[in-house]
């Protein structure tokens, strides 16, 4: 009956309904305002004045798809500052006249109104340290032809043993994608474990837990409270996921892009095993390569262990913040007991990117995603490469579930004893001495 109360109290809600249906639009939308604004912001062109007084130089400068120069002449630099000022470019390089290409360039100067950013300064420097480059080597006695070749980069492909080349940054991109999860978790704990603590700190100061606890055990009042918010939880997780997967295939048909075309064409990523190394794809292939490592991401997998990690995850915190509401008189008063809860969550967040991007099969990503109050997050952050080979061994998947459920019983039996005795303490700021001596009651 408990439970029944509690999630249709949560469910009926009209709050919870309207976020429940908007939130995934909300979602969506904000990714794709985000990629339009970032498009916006660097599709503008740059544009840089150039005040060359040197011998030096004379031609490096060209304009590029996203950079253009201005060339100033007859004009000392105070008024070249002051012409690019009021016509709002960039900046202004300024290259003073100097007997070599080495003093020139260490007296160069980089003019703007605010501080330049890093991407617009590293392309100025590539081109002075190309120039520079090219006059070491021609003292050398290496020509201008063999310096352009010189100037080539490399990039060593890769792939695997039965021939499937890798793709850079795409275990980059899968840590992102499971970070996402765990972060969701993360937020949602908070969130639902926010309403199990509000809920028994506003029937406690109602008086109406009085009345409730003559025909319920208090263990029975705070376990119905945290699984009928569980279910409320799970029931809008399960929406959400249904309608981002609609979304998904709404914008696939808007944007006219072929699934099965994402899952097809294998034979474009395979190279002979043992012959020779795969053909370089062209930009439009590299994409479709992308887009079919992402594609082949399995999702469903992840929502269904996003559920059961959320599930685990919460029980555990939520019993803590059902003890912290029975203990407490008002929300202010949870302040002092809030912080040591979030923070094993913003541990898990913080050491599980660093240590989940640099290696997931590590022995730090390892440990916290079988710490159980940290691996709801950190596995998550790991299940994108799969459970099994090159994966997570299922070994460690199991353990992980393992220890959430023992240390569930473990921290639901220690909260009973602080709620049972909690609920029906007024008027008194509670202490964590104090908490300590209701567990031995």
């Amino acid at each position: 009956m408990i439970i029944k109360r509690e999630y249709l109290a949560k469910v009926r809600n009209k709050s919870f309904i309207i976020m429940t249906f908007l939130s995934p639009i909300l979602m969506v939308g904000m990714v794709v305002l985000i990629a339009y604004l970032t498009s916006l912001n660097d599709s503008e062109k740059k544009v840089v004045a150039v005040l060359n007084n040197s011998d030096f130089f004379a031609t490096d400068f060209t304009t590029t798809d996203d950079m253009a120069y201005f060339r100033f002449f007859n004009l000392d630099l105070q008024q070249s500052k002051d012409s690019v000022e009021n016509m709002g470019y960039s900046g202004l390089l300024f290259i003073p006249d100097s007997t070599s290409l080495e003093e020139t360039a260490k007296n160069t100067y980089f003019y703007s109104k605010d501080a330049p950013s890093s991407m617009l300064l590293k392309q100025l420097e590539s081109v002075i340290q190309d120039r520079l480059r090219e006059k070491k080597l021609k003292d050398l006695g290496v020509s201008t032809k063999d310096f352009a070749s010189v100037r080539s980069t490399f990039e060593i492909n890769t792939a695997t043993y039965a021939g499937q080349k890798n793709l850079k940054g795409i275990n980059e991109i899968k840590a992102g994608i499971g970070g996402a999860f765990g972060y969701l978790i993360m937020m949602f704990i908070i969130i639902y474990g926010g309403f199990v603590m509000r809920s028994v700190i506003e029937e406690k100061t109602s008086r109406i837990i009085e009345v409730i606890i003559s025909s319920v055990k208090p263990f029975q009042l705070m376990l119905g409270k945290i699984i009928g918010t569980a279910l409320a939880g799970v029931t809008q997780f399960g929406i959400w996921i249904i309608s981002v997967g609609l979304l998904f295939l709404i914008a696939l048909a808007f944007l006219d892009i072929d699934v099965s075309s994402l899952t097809a064409g294998q034979d474009m990523i395979k190279g002979m095993a043992g012959d020779m190394a795969p053909p370089i794809p062209t930009a439009n292939e590299t994409i479709n390569l992308y887009s079919q490592e992402v594609f082949k991401i399995p999702f469903l997998m992840l929502s269904v262990f996003f559920l059961i990690y959320f599930v685990l995850g919460y029980l555990i915190y939520s019993s803590i913040y059902a003890a912290i509401g029975a203990a407490v008189d008002n929300e202010t008063d949870t302040q002092q007991f809030i912080f040591p809860i979030i923070l094993p969550l913003m541990l898990a967040i913080y050491v599980g990117f660093f240590s989940v991007f640099g290696n997931p099969h590590g022995p730090i990503a390892v440990g916290f995603s079988l710490f159980p109050l940290t691996s709801p997050i950190v596995m998550m952050m790991r299940l994108p490469e799969g459970i099994g080979d090159g994966g997570v061994p299922l070994w460690q998947v199991l353990s992980s579930i393992t220890f959430l459920i023992v240390t569930f019983i473990g921290i639901v039996w220690l909260a009973a004893k602080i709620y049972r005795i909690g609920i029906l303490m007024y008027g008194k700021k509670q202490s964590y001495k104090e908490l300590y001596k209701w567990l031995k009651y």
